[in-house]
């Protein structure tokens, strides 16, 4: 028999689901999370995707497992293929497919304004992105130079401007690539260019952050030039740690001068 409307979900739908529990959930992400095997949506007969309730259950359990407990896509990808994560065990709200749902029905060559790239409207809505805190990015993974782009929301000039300063240093060999850290930058690199930044106004950030990175060198210098694992993980602890004590006090110290500036 064939699917009726109310039997399956379009990707937009599924979007309009997700984005109020996760904000940074886009349609790009959905298909990239797809790539990767860890969801497997049926097809119709046109091609597009249909999302049924355990499909939807997968994809919240799959982006709380990121967002909560900051697996890599590859173990999660494991524990789904282990049993170990079960989503049929998951559910307990309820579905939503009998239900309005608040998105326009959108086809897959298409995005819904709730998944357009991720652009701020105002400083309350616009998290801070790290590479632990992005959807669908895990460590250790290598995208190429589109699933960067659909993933940052950079425009093919932007990225090659951003390069070309030394903001994003994607690998060369033996193919272009950009990792984790690299998405973390380019996400918060658009947000600082659609406010009228351009890119090499942001080597400033660049140049604040290698001359922190040489210090916190300097530092641990003998540490790190240990051979045995329990001074190196010492001195990678440490690292980190003074690391983040920088953060929050470059943090504190534009705060009390935004504070000054608008008293």
């Amino acid at each position: 028999m064939a699917d009726t409307e109310s039997d399956y979900l379009s990707i937009g739908e599924v979007l309009g689901i997700l984005v109020d529990e996760f904000p940074e959930v886009t349609i790009s992400k959905i298909r990239f999370l797809e790539s990767q095997g860890l969801i497997s949506p049926e097809r119709t007969t046109s091609g597009y995707r249909k999302f049924h309730e355990l499909d939807v259950e997968l994809l919240r359990v799959i982006l709380s497992e990121q967002r909560e407990n900051y697996l890599p896509l590859r173990v999660i990808k494991d524990r789904i293929d282990s049993g170990e994560i079960d989503p049929s065990k998951e559910i307990s709200r309820p579905f939503g497919i009998d239900r309005p749902v608040a998105v326009v029905q959108v086809e897959d060559t298409q995005l819904h304004p709730s998944a357009r790239s991720y652009r701020p409207t105002s400083y309350e809505q616009t998290p801070t992105p790290t590479s632990r805190t992005l959807v669908g990015i895990g460590s250790g993974v290598n995208l190429d130079r589109g699933e960067f782009r659909s993933m940052t929301g950079l425009t093919e000039q932007e990225i090659t401007e951003l390069e070309s300063y030394g903001i994003i240093s994607p690998r060369r060999q033996p193919t272009t690539s950009y990792t984790e850290h690299e998405v973390a930058i380019g996400a918060s690199a658009r947000i600082l260019l659609r406010y009228g930044i351009d890119a090499r106004h942001l080597r400033n950030w660049r140049t604040t952050a290698e001359r922190e990175l040489s210090l916190i060198e300097q530092l641990l210098a003998h540490q790190i030039r240990q051979r045995d694992p329990a001074s190196r993980s010492k001195a990678r602890h440490q690292a980190h740690e003074i690391s983040e004590a920088g953060a929050k006090l470059r943090t504190a110290l534009l705060q009390a001068g935004l504070d000054q500036l608008f008293d």
